[in-house]
């Protein structure tokens, strides 16, 4: 949980990504590997998939091309993780996490990112709050229903969930393999367009936004296949697109409520 995860800083800090995603998981691996620890669940991304031939994605897909020093650092750490829980026989599962976005129901726990958002949801909210004059999307050219770019979003509760699934799965010594993967997505690809409408009609709110230019590093379409989560993990997300937007938005109207 200690990685940086900005895609398009990656792209203009290559070297503190890879210094800090990939050494400090290397010393954590050094420092467990002489405990009592009876494995690792691993924070990886969709990202190492770079942009997939077919969608959705399973986790039979193979690794293209990573399109940011971000998603590199993801495929470069999944590959230590393999060989440290084959020589260590310690197991170890990846989580390939989709787009995590939403926050706790209870509006205590949610996401706030330092200085300008690089992520779609905090931005759709920091502008309907007032605190951004304006939302940016970047590219409306893209070959999706809408121009704009498709991810499958995740609501972070039902990530949580996937975790603690994972952490069951090693406890009880129920992995197949020393090192698993599992896609952690809702099976489901939404728009940016698409996101913000939910937001508007769930929230009663008009969001002023831009279409700009496309963002370095961007993918254009990616969403998960999860049956391999379902049948191994015993998991699936159950959380959908407007109860994300709707638990954002009460999280960051408790920010507002916490500064005043």
């Amino acid at each position: 949980f200690a990685a940086l995860k900005s895609v398009n800083e990656s792209v203009k800090f290559p070297d503190r990504y890879f210094k800090n995603n990939v050494g400090s998981l290397e010393n954590i691996l050094n420092c467990i590997e002489s405990e009592e620890v009876k494995g690792f669940v691993f924070s990886s991304s969709c990202t190492v998939y770079g942009q997939p031939d077919i969608l959705p994605v399973t986790e039979s897909s193979p690794f293209k091309k990573p399109e940011s020093p971000y998603a590199e650092t993801k495929q470069i750490c999944e590959k230590i993780i393999e060989e440290f829980s084959v020589n260590s026989k310690k197991p170890s599962i990846s989580l390939r996490y989709f787009n995590p976005v939403g926050a706790h129901e209870s509006g205590l726990i949610g996401e706030l990112p330092n200085g300008i958002p690089d992520n779609l949801v905090p931005f759709i909210t920091q502008t309907a709050i007032g605190k951004r004059e304006k939302l940016k999307v970047f590219g409306n050219d893209y070959m999706t229903k809408d121009g704009t770019p498709v991810r499958d979003y995740i609501h972070v509760v039902d990530l949580a969930e996937a975790h603690l699934s994972a952490v069951n799965r090693l406890m009880k010594d129920d992995a197949d393999e020393n090192y698993e993967f599992f896609n952690i997505g809702t099976g489901t690809g939404y728009t940016v367009l698409e996101v913000i409408n939910s937001f508007e009609r769930v929230n009663k709110i008009k969001l002023p936004y831009e279409i700009v230019g496309r963002r370095e590093g961007d993918i254009e379409s990616i969403f998960s296949d999860n049956k391999l989560s379902r049948c191994k993990l015993n998991w699936s997300a159950i959380r959908d697109l407007d109860q994300m937007m709707k638990s954002a938005w009460i999280w960051e109207k408790k920010l507002k409520e916490s500064d005043s």
